[in-house]
């Protein structure tokens, strides 16, 4: 009875988030051989018999337990990087994955002060020979380009002062782009990649503020079928809303690994930003505190570790 319970919290101690070390080594260590067979015989999900009825471990769970060690290690590596090196980095390994990690620069490009984008791009500069600019243009080739590389080379007035008198003419415009959208993407428009690439957060709420005044609702209810242009303009203006559904679908149970890493990187590219308002918009959103669901879903160190991160400033 004794061994089927360690054989459930062994499983459980790799299973989710990361791994939890104390537990794996508390039963490992003592298991003798004949206590190993009877894991593996009583395991099929993780070992297998080939056609010589020779006992292994499935590849696809190696690497799988792999990946779950290296958690901890990754966060603390993004953790103890300068924050412009690591945005960099951020975005050129969103170019190499491709098109499902572009909203990764989107994000980056979006939610970041002025200065700290322009950090970005001096760090890429240096670890890259390239410029990210000429990166995005020259990787990506769909409609995303030109909002992309418009996204990256921004650098916002951060100012309070708003135009109301332009940010209604502007309003105007993104409803038009918006209307016309089964004749031309809006994501393609120059205009609407104008406005959202150079004008300041305080100004696009101002636009989405009149945009709401003329057509009824948000604009964000208009973009279901253009999924960057809702990123982008969630990252600039709500990016607590942005972050609290990335890391909702982090914790899907058919959450595919892309939207698990995101739970490493917005709790540790946050934590000195805006963790507090982000933690209260997922509790508002999904009735639990994030914290609980770390707690619920995470294990070992990595779980010790993003606890940590998320409690600072409290």
């Amino acid at each position: 009875m004794a061994l089927s319970h360690e054989f459930q919290a062994l499983t459980k101690s790799f299973s989710g988030f990361g791994v939890d070390e104390k537990s794996m080594i508390s039963i490992l260590g003592k298991w003798h051989q004949d206590d190993r067979k009877s894991y593996r015989k009583g395991c099929p999900q993780f070992f297998i018999q080939d056609d010589r009825l020779f006992e292994k471990w499935d590849d696809r769970h190696v690497a799988f337990l792999k990946h779950e060690f290296l958690r901890l290690k990754n966060a603390v590596v993004l953790w103890t990087m300068h924050p412009w090196e690591r945005d960099a980095r951020l975005m050129k390994e969103a170019l190499v994955k491709g098109p499902q990690a572009y909203g990764v620069i989107i994000e980056v490009a979006s939610t970041r002060s002025s200065e700290q984008l322009l950090g970005a791009r001096r760090a890429y500069h240096s670890l890259f020979d390239h410029s990210i600019e000429e990166d995005v243009a020259y990787h990506i080739n769909d409609s995303r380009r030109k909002l992309l590389v418009g996204l990256v080379s921004s650098y916002r007035y951060e100012g309070p002062k708003v135009n109301e008198e332009i940010a209604k003419s502007e309003a105007k415009t993104l409803f038009a782009a918006i209307k016309n959208a089964d004749k031309k993407n809006p994501i393609e428009d120059e205009e609407v990649v104008r406005i959202l690439t150079t004008r300041s957060k305080p100004h696009l709420k101002a636009i989405f503020k009149h945009y709401k005044e003329i057509n009824g609702k948000n604009i964000d209810e208009d973009l279901d079928d253009e999924l960057s242009l809702d990123e982008t303009m969630q990252c600039l203006c709500t990016p607590q809303t942005y972050f609290s559904k990335v890391l909702g679908a982090a914790f899907q149970n058919d959450a595919d690994e892309h939207a698990k890493e995101a739970l490493t990187r917005v709790i540790v590219t946050r934590a000195d930003d805006d963790m507090k308002e982000i933690k209260e918009e997922y509790q508002k959103k999904y009735g639990v505190s994030l914290s609980k669901k770390i707690e619920d879903a995470v294990n070992g160190n990595y779980k010790d570790f993003l606890l940590t991160l998320i409690a600072r400033g409290e």
